[in-house]
């Protein structure tokens, strides 16, 4: 396997712990969770990983500023805006929304970090991205551009690798759960399954795309991260495991599955999940188990990503406090 540029920040590897109270709660198989939660960088989360690999590959191009995009709440742009802190980096952020009047949770830790931001609605998001680029080019401010979830080969690239970790930590459950959205981290399991030989089904919860625009996503990035890694795998939509079951409001949008999963991992296990991502995803989990979907028998690994600020952001505090 190629190797290809890393700068070492995350702390690696991260626990896998038991969640005996919430398998005996849900009267469901024996569930495990990987605390990508834990990687360290500004409260931590699935990005971290990425950043290693996207960041040496900036520094590799002579870059000093980096540009991304997100939400408002985005933990992408977070964890981005710490990693530059600690490399040197400029940081610019083209947040999708209206600029709210009092920053909280992510947003505020982006202001903390120093980062700067550039507004922009969902339909003009790369255009604004182009722009920025080129604006700051033009200023000889040597930017590199990342994309929307750090998900192109070289992010998901990280998440072949966290496979290796899962294996030297002799964790080779049936089930992997993963929230699913800009492709990079579900891409970069099922590639690391594949290379590494591990028997588990990655299925992702998608957070907001169809089943069938993620499956193909996921596949096509799956195949350019094997090609960057110097092995050759095509795969399939079909070979990508993906629900849209549970998209409930839209993106961003906590409803009661959401509510309830967030409480259920909390009150049961001490553990926090996140809103957007986590949040859907563990509700998916949840419906799964009552459903029977999964063998008693079988091991199922809840992959937490992280994005635990976005709890304190006003948006969502008073919706939990509403119902």
């Amino acid at each position: 396997m190629r190797a290809i540029p890393r700068i070492k920040f995350a702390y690696l590897p991260t626990p896998i712990e038991v969640l005996p109270q919430l398998s005996a709660k849900l009267g469901g198989p024996k569930l495990l969770v990987k605390r990508d939660d834990l990687t360290g960088l500004a409260f931590g989360g699935n990005k971290t990983r990425k950043l290693e690999y996207l960041l040496a590959e900036a520094q590799a191009h002579g870059a000093h500023t980096i540009i991304t995009a997100g939400a408002v709440q985005s933990n992408h742009c977070r964890q981005t805006a710490a990693a530059c802190a600690r490399l040197h980096f400029d940081c610019i952020l083209a947040l999708t929304g209206d600029k709210p009047a009092n920053p909280t949770g992510n947003l505020m830790l982006d202001q903390l970090l120093n980062a700067k931001f550039v507004w922009t609605t969902l339909s003009e998001r790369e255009n604004t991205l182009n722009r920025t680029f080129q604006e700051a080019w033009e200023k000889g401010m040597r930017p590199y551009l990342i994309p929307y979830g750090g998900s192109n080969s070289t992010g998901a690239s990280a998440y072949v690798f966290a496979v290796k970790e899962l294996k030297d930590q002799g964790c080779d459950p049936d089930w992997i759960i993963i929230a699913s959205s800009s492709s990079g981290t579900q891409a970069g399991l099922v590639t690391g399954m594949r290379l590494f030989g591990l028997r588990s089904k990655v299925l992702g919860i998608s957070v907001d795309k169809t089943k069938e625009d993620l499956q193909a996503s996921v596949a096509a990035l799956a195949s350019d991260t094997a090609d960057l890694l110097g092995e050759s795998i095509k795969f399939l939509p079909e070979d990508i495991q993906v629900t849209d079951d549970y998209l409930g409001g839209g993106y961003g949008v906590m409803g009661i599955p959401e509510i309830e999963a967030i409480r259920l991992f909390a009150r049961e296990e001490g553990l926090l999940l996140d809103p957007v991502y986590t949040g859907r995803a563990a509700a998916g989990l949840i419906d799964l188990i009552r459903k029977g979907f999964f063998n008693s028998t079988e091991t199922v690994l809840f992959w937490h990503t992280g994005g635990t600020p976005a709890l304190f952001s006003e948006k969502y505090t008073q919706l939990v406090d509403s119902l």
